[in-house]
């Protein structure tokens, strides 16, 4: 008997070790060890892999722990202690100020600590899976450019309307805009198209607060045929700058803003710098931008990301191989190995001239190149041409050589453990410290384009998930918009400066408009300024626009 009760028990022991598991794991202590331990085997784990795949880890053993209660604040002009929220470096302006009083999302973010903090888990989720904007459906319209290239314009709609085939709505008030109708976002994808799943919930968010939502996809990406032999540079704006006006005319009582992803702020900031105070563009915002062109090219990019991002791009070259074969060396740049060496071997005259490619005609000269009209030639002045070289690609490409002409606020969202941009050392933190309409908030974890929320209860406050950068840009927008209907109405009852401002904005915008293209000119590369004339500006500095163009 005592023999059959034995194996009894010694057959149950089985079954009941789930379940004296399951007890054990009730009380807090043990619970506490179990998840450290978990843990503790997930982080070992998760460094083998980063070793295989030569994945750079984060030292800062702070970004891992959680932390009670909110995270620290540092808002300073470029100075002061480290924190775990984002430190708003800019200058002291009445912008600056108005948003620390009311633009939340910038003061209290609560980011994710690990594993989904993770710089490589939130890069890779935002860029390939994770959460999809799938309640968003798009509508795709070709914009028929001057020279005859074709791009591509997505207008996001919410799904419950697009099936009930409904018109969006324009009735109401929208986030504090100048007028009753939405406010307009333009959105610009990475520099190699597509849209990421972190572009698509961008989009639905903004779509849910009432944006008119339109994606902006450059010549030969995203499907967008390409009918021209000829891609975009790097920092060449005049494709957007067309998109910018059509949208304008389609919505002219409607504010428009534009965002960007990445690599997508080269032609943004570009933009910015060569439209000065004639922009449509009432705010702008960059996430995760490469704000030094020439530096990101060059600094060495993990393989995973940086063969991620050449996979891409000799994918769209293949597709229009047989049309490239008269103008660049298609074979040598689909071998390539590096984004310099791709780059340089499509835009840089050097560079095909070494490979043995045959040299596009007139270089330089009074007649246009093959394939042009003379008067496309001329509006695209010196992209008409590829350029000499790697510094002059550069000289004409650098997404802030025009940063002084910069006329609307413009919010850049970065990451200390960003692991696709250079280290944050590099930052021209200069540039915000003494340009009022340059604002960075800087943080110490968030990724490339990924700024998850925490997810859980921090005592009684539901922390709310989802991604940090969404709901600052967008409430940054808002917050712009009121300050800026503000500074109007300021001015007005001052004796009729709204009005004045209106009126020179119409004509310097309608004279832009009307003139040709301008030609640029090479500008020196941008210089830190002395500080006695920063603060010396600081004090004269209003937000009325000049409107010098």
């Amino acid at each position: 008997m005592a023999s059959f009760v034995q194996d009894c028990v010694f057959c149950l022991i089985p079954s009941l070790l789930p379940l004296l598991l399951c007890l054990a794991l009730r009380w807090p202590r043990v619970h506490r060890w179990t998840r450290q331990a978990v843990k503790a085997a997930a982080w070992r784990l998760w460094v083998f892999i980063c070793l295989i795949l030569e994945l750079q880890l984060d030292v800062n053993t702070r970004a891992w722990t959680d932390e009670a209660g909110s995270p620290g604040t540092d808002v300073l002009s470029g100075s002061g202690r480290a924190s775990d929220g984002p430190r708003l470096i800019c200058k002291h302006t009445a912008l600056a100020k108005y948003l620390l009083r009311h633009c939340g999302s910038l003061a209290r973010p609560r980011l994710a600590s690990w594993p989904r903090g993770d710089p490589h888990i939130q890069t890779l989720s935002s860029m390939l899976c994770g959460q999809h904007g799938d309640g968003l459906q798009f509508t795709r319209d070709h914009l028929l450019l001057r020279d005859g290239g074709i791009i591509a314009l997505d207008w996001g709609v919410e799904r419950r309307r697009w099936e009930g085939r409904k018109e969006h709505q324009t009735g109401g008030k929208a986030l504090g805009c100048f007028t009753t109708t939405p406010p307009v976002l333009l959105v610009i994808p990475q520099s190699w198209g597509g849209m990421t799943p972190h572009l698509k919930l961008l989009c639905q968010e903004a779509v849910r607060q009432g944006f008119y939502v339109v994606v902006f996809h450059a010549r030969g990406t995203a499907g967008c045929p390409l009918t021209t032999a000829r891609l975009t540079e790097f920092g060449d704006p005049a494709d957007l700058e067309q998109v910018v006006v059509y949208v304008h005319s389609r919505h002219p009582s409607s504010a428009l803003v534009a965002v960007s992803e990445g690599s997508g702020s080269g032609i943004l900031l570009s933009y910015l710098g060569e439209s000065g105070s004639s922009s449509y563009l009432k705010a702008a915002a960059a996430i995760s931008p490469v704000l030094l062109g020439q530096l990101w090219f060059e600094t060495a990019m993990p393989p995973v990301y940086r063969w991620g991002a050449l996979l891409h791009r000799k994918m769209q070259l293949s597709r229009y191989e047989s049309s490239f074969r008269g103008v660049l060396d298609v074979d040598r740049a689909l071998s390539c190995s590096s984004l310099r060496a791709f780059e340089e071997t499509l835009f840089c005259t050097s560079a095909q001239l070494r490979q043995g490619a045959p040299r596009p005609p007139l270089s330089s000269g009074s007649h246009p190149p093959q394939g042009l009209a003379p008067s496309v030639a001329w509006a695209l002045g010196e992209r008409a041409h590829p350029a000499k070289d790697w510094d002059g690609y550069w000289e004409r490409n650098e997404p802030l050589r025009d940063a002084d002409e910069v006329a609307v606020p413009v919010l850049c969202i970065c990451s200390r453990d960003d692991p696709v941009l250079p280290p944050a050392s590099t930052l021209p933190l200069f540039l915000f410290q003494s340009n009022p309409y340059f604002l960075l908030a800087l943080t110490d974890r968030g990724g490339h384009c990924g700024f998850k929320l925490e997810r859980g209860r921090t005592g009684d406050e539901e922390l709310e998930e989802g991604n940090w950068s969404h709901i600052a840009v967008l409430e940054y927008f808002r917050v712009v918009a009121d300050f800026l209907k503000g500074e109007e109405r300021d001015g007005s009852s001052c004796g009729g400066t709204s009005g004045e401002y209106s009126q020179a904005g119409q004509r310097s915008r309608s004279s832009h408009a009307a003139a040709p293209p301008r030609r640029r000119t090479r500008r020196p590369r941008l210089q830190a300024p002395e500080q006695s004339a920063a603060d010396a500006e600081g004090a004269n500095f209003t937000w009325k626009r000049s409107y010098t163009r």
